[in-house]
C-alpha cells in the first residue's frame, strides 16, 4: 500500500513538473542571403539591415506574426553566383519562410532547386521575369514590376517628355554584362520597333569600374536622346561620373530602381545633379514605418539608426521587401492556422493569396510609399507602380506620377517565355481557376 501511495505521489510530482514548463512559443524561420562584402557590398548592406530592422520591429512591437517570432540566419554570397548556392543548400530547411536572393544570377541557379525544395522565391524587381506567370513557376514571385516592366515605363516616361513621340530619337542602353543587364534587352528592342526609336546597347564588364570608352562613344558619337542603365554597385557612381565627363545631360538619364540609390550618386558629387532612376517606392524617412523601426528598434536614436542606413533608398527597400514576406507569412497563417510554425510550401500558398490594398498598405505604415499588389495563381508579379525620381545634390525627389506598365503585352510575353521553359524542362503548368 505504501508502494503504492510513493508512485501516485511520484507521478503527481511528475505532473506538476511538466504543467510547471512554460511551452515555448513558436517560431518561423527567416533565412536571409546577404552580401556585406565584396565589390556590391555598398549596396547589399543597406538592404540587409532594412530586412533586419523589419523582422526586429515585428518580434519588438507586434510579439512576432501573431505571437510567432521571426528567427532568422544569415549567409553572405558577395553576388557571387556558386556562393548563392552554396548559402542557400546551408540555410535551407522545410520551414524556411522564403528566400530573397537579392541578385538575379543566384535567382537563376535557385530557381529548380527551391521548386523542388517547395521553398518560395521571392525576386522583387529583380531575377527571371517570366517566372511571373504562376502556372510554370508556382514558387517563384516577382512583385510589384519586372525588368521588363521597368523597361515599358522608362520608354513611356521618355516618349511623354519627347511631347508624345519618340520616332526617329536614339535611345541607348549602357548594362551589367551579366543576366542581371541583358534582361530587358528584348522588351527594349520590340518597343524600338513599335515606337521608331533607334536603340544601342554598351555592355559594361563586372565590376564596371572601366567605362571611358563607353561614354566616349556614347556622348560624342552616337550623341543619344536617352541612356537607360542597369547597373549595380559601383558600376552605377562610374557612370555618373564618367556621363558628366563627356557632358551627357543628367536630365536624360534614367536608371533603373536598382542604379537610384545613395551609393549611385553620392561618390560623383556635384556632377549627379540631375541623375534620374525609376523608384518603387519614396525616398527619405517621412514615412510612419520608418518611426515605428526608430521608437522599436533604436529607442528614438536617430544617429544610430542612420548609421545602418535608416531612410536612404535601399534601406526602404529592404523595409518593403520584407514587409511583403511578412504579410504573405500572415496569410499563410490565415489558410493553414495562426500559432505555430508553416512550412515553406504553407507560405507559397500566402504568397498567392497575398492583396496588399490601400488599406493595408496604411496599417503596415507604407500608406502612399508604395502602389497596391494583388498576386494571384497566373500573376506572381502582381501590378505594381513605379515613379521617376531625381537626385537634386542632396536628396531624391519625386519627379513624375506613378506610372503602370503595358500589361496586356507584357504578360503575353511572359507566358510566351514561361511555356518555352517549361517545354525545355518538362514541367506541365498548373491549371488556374
Amino acid at each position: 500500500m505504501r508502494f503504492k501511495s510513493l508512485c501516485l505521489a511520484a507521478a503527481g510530482a511528475a505532473v506538476l513538473a511538466a504543467t510547471a514548463i512554460p511551452a515555448q512559443a513558436a517560431e518561423q524561420y527567416t533565412p536571409l542571403l546577404v552580401y556585406k562584402s565584396g565589390p556590391y557590398a555598398p549596396n547589399g548592406i543597406p538592404i540587409a539591415h532594412g530586412w533586419e530592422d523589419y523582422l526586429k520591429l515585428i518580434n519588438a512591437r507586434d510579439g512576432g506574426v501573431n505571437g510567432v517570432k521571426l528567427v532568422y540566419d544569415e549567409c553572405d554570397t558577395g553576388y557571387n553566383n556558386d556562393r548563392g548556392v552554396e548559402c542557400y543548400e546551408r540555410l535551407k530547411k522545410p520551414t524556411a519562410a522564403t528566400f530573397q536572393p537579392l541578385s538575379t544570377g543566384i535567382t537563376y541557379a535557385l530557381i529548380d532547386r527551391a521548386t523542388a525544395d517547395k521553398i518560395p522565391l521571392f525576386t522583387s524587381g529583380y531575377g527571371r521575369t517570366s517566372a511571373s506567370y504562376g502556372p510554370v513557376f508556382p514558387y517563384v514571385f516577382t512583385a510589384p514590376l519586372t525588368y521588363w516592366s521597368g523597361a515599358d515605363i522608362m520608354v513611356q516616361y521618355a516618349k511623354e517628355q519627347e511631347g508624345g513621340s519618340l520616332e526617329g530619337k536614339k535611345i541607348a542602353l549602357v548594362y551589367h554584362d551579366s543576366a542581371y543587364g541583358k534582361e530587358p534587352i528584348a522588351t527594349l528592342e520590340r518597343l524600338a520597333e513599335e515606337e521608331g526609336f533607334e536603340f544601342h546597347t554598351y555592355p559594361v564588364a563586372h565590376p564596371g569600374l572601366e567605362q571611358k570608352s563607353t561614354w566616349l562613344q556614347i556622348g560624342r558619337q552616337l550623341r543619344p536622346d536617352w541612356t537607360f542603365m542597369w547597373g549595380w554597385g559601383v558600376m552605377n557612381s562610374t557612370a555618373v561620373k564618367e556621363a558628366a565627363a563627356v557632358g551627357y545631360p543628367m536630365d536624360k538619364f534614367i536608371g533603373i530602381w536598382w542604379s537610384g540609390a545613395e551609393p549611385d550618386v553620392e561618390p560623383a558629387g556635384a556632377a549627379a545633379k540631375g541623375y534620374k532612376a525609376l523608384a518603387l517606392h519614396l525616398p527619405g524617412s517621412d514615412v510612419p514605418l520608418l518611426q515605428d523601426v526608430l521608437e522599436h528598434v533604436y529607442n528614438g536614436d536617430e544617429e544610430a539608426a542612420r548609421e545602418n542606413d535608416w531612410g536612404d533608398v535601399l534601406y526602404n527597400r529592404g523595409l518593403l521587401l520584407m514587409a511583403m514576406e511578412v504579410e504573405a507569412i500572415r496569410t499563410a497563417q490565415a489558410i493553414h492556422g495562426e500559432g505555430k510554425e508553416l512550412t515553406g510550401e504553407q507560405i507559397r500558398d500566402g504568397w498567392e493569396a497575398l492583396d496588399l490594398t490601400s488599406e493595408k498598405l496604411a496599417e503596415l505604415g507604407l500608406a502612399d510609399f508604395t502602389k497596391p499588389v494583388k498576386i494571384t495563381c497566373e500573376d506572381h508579379e502582381g501590378g505594381g507602380q513605379a515613379f521617376v525620381q531625381q537626385w537634386d545634390g542632396e536628396q531624391w525627389s519625386k519627379v513624375s506620377d506613378w506610372y503602370s506598365p503595358n500589361r496586356e503585352a507584357l504578360r503575353a510575353a511572359y507566358k510566351e517565355d514561361a511555356l518555352a521553359y517549361a517545354k525545355e524542362k518538362g514541367i506541365t503548368p498548373r491549371e488556374c481557376n
